[in-house]
Parts: structure tokens; sequence; C-alpha cells
């Protein structure tokens, strides 16, 4: 007697049964708590509502969101077509949610980086990466987001930078200012003696090209650390005398 091929799951409420106690669905998660308590690829998985016979709606999701969160603008449909598993008429939905929210929530207004929180809802696709990348930020002289850039992707628990990698992006960026941030795979956050020491290189080679960095942020499954808020005195030897605070 043969048996029958296994069905694909490819939405969110064979992914997660109703009779699964651990985690709420996305859409019981948003009822009960609010839209806030969602991560973006929860929020993303809603707006889908399924995936497809290659890529599940919560790696749909993630693929969606690490995509969108190195864009510096509204994505074309060209773009969003290219994301692994999203076809024309899931493209077409996420691209008229964004117009949407553009049209009667943003209004074309730029958001400035104050905190280390407003910038981890645009890198927060890292906390769930496996592998250590390594990002630069370029900020203009309003700490507004010109582009971010993925400098590295190493091992479980290394990706080394070289300063002038480093700042290669952010020149041709004509950044004011830069921001790097990595994530820890393990989901711990506290920094090590390697990131304090990559950070310092980078302050000072920041210092010498006249473009500062102003934050290194750790992000992990359980949280996220800013090295200029926990240390700033890393920072403070390497700042311009305009600038006397990090975030």
């Amino acid at each position: 007697m043969g048996m029958d091929a296994p069905k694909k799951r490819n939405n969110m409420d064979e992914l997660y049964p109703l009779s699964q106690d651990v985690e709420l669905l996305p859409r019981e998660k948003i009822q009960k708590f609010g839209p806030k308590s969602l991560s973006n690829e929860e929020l993303f998985a809603i707006v889908l509502g399924s995936g497809t016979h290659s890529c599940d709606v919560f790696e749909l999701s993630r693929n969606l969101s690490e995509h969108l969160s190195r864009a510096s603008e509204l994505p074309s449909l060209d773009s969003l077509v290219k994301i692994r598993g999203l076809g024309m008429v899931k493209a077409t939905q996420v691209l008229a949610c964004l117009e949407l929210s553009a049209r009667y929530v943003l209004g074309g207004k730029v958001c400035p980086v104050k905190s280390p929180e407003d910038l981890v809802k645009r890198l927060a696709y890292l906390k769930y990466e496996r592998q250590e990348h390594f990002v630069q930020v370029s900020l203009d002289s309003a700490n507004n987001i010109i582009k971010v850039h993925e400098l590295t992707r190493g091992l479980v628990n290394q990706a080394p930078v070289h300063p002038r990698e480093a700042f290669a992006c952010a020149i041709e960026d004509r950044a004011v200012s830069v921001i790097f941030a990595h994530n820890h795979p393990s989901g711990n956050t506290e920094p090590s003696q390697e990131d304090f020491g990559i950070t310092r290189i980078l302050c000072a080679a920041g210092k010498i090209i006249q473009i500062p960095v102003i934050d290194h942020i750790i992000i992990g499954r359980r949280g996220v650390t800013s090295l200029c808020r926990e240390h700033p005195e890393i920072f403070e030897g390497f700042l311009p005398k305009d600038v006397k605070n990090c975030l």
C-alpha cells in the first residue's frame, strides 16, 4: 500500500494550528494585543495570507522584510517580483499597501533616526539570520537614513570588516555620519571583546575621514544592545565638537 506524499503547508493556519498554545497566530495576536505587538514578518504574513509551493508564508515575509529594510524609498513592482517566492499578484498587493501607507500615514515625511529603536525597525530581519551580518547605515545631516549596506556576511560567530570597506559606501552616499550594526546568531546581544575592538577602530577611522560613527548596535532574538548607550566613553573622544552625544 503506497503512502500519499505529504502536503506542503504554506499558510499561517497550517504552519501554526489553532490547537497549538505555544504561540498565537498573527491574526489572533493583532486582535488581542494590537498591531504594535507583531513583528514586521508577522505583519507581512497577514498581508500576504499564504506562501507558495516553494516558499512558505513566513519565509516569504522574511525575504520581503529584508528587501524593504535595505530600501531608501518605496520599491518598484519590478524589484518586488524579483524577491524569491513573491509573484506578480502578491507583489502588487504589497506595493498597494505601501503606497496607501505613504499617502495616508507617512505623507512623504522622512522620519529621522533619534534612537537605536528607530533603526532597529529597519533592521529587524537581522535577528532571524543564522550567520552574522555586519551592516552600515548612512545618515544625512538630519539623521535621516540615506541607505543601508550589508558589508560582510560571516560564519556563525564572526563577520570581520575592514575600515576601508566599512566607509566606502558612506563616502559614495556622501553621508554625514554612520551607524554600524550586526547580529548575534546566538540571540545574546552582550558585546564581545571583538565587538569593542572593531568599534574603537571604526570610530577612529571615522574621525580621520570626518564621517563620525554615532553608534554600533547589536541585534539578537533576545533584544538589542546599543554600544553608544551602554558604553558612551568609546565614542565620545571621536565625535566632532558639534556632536556631543550619540543617539
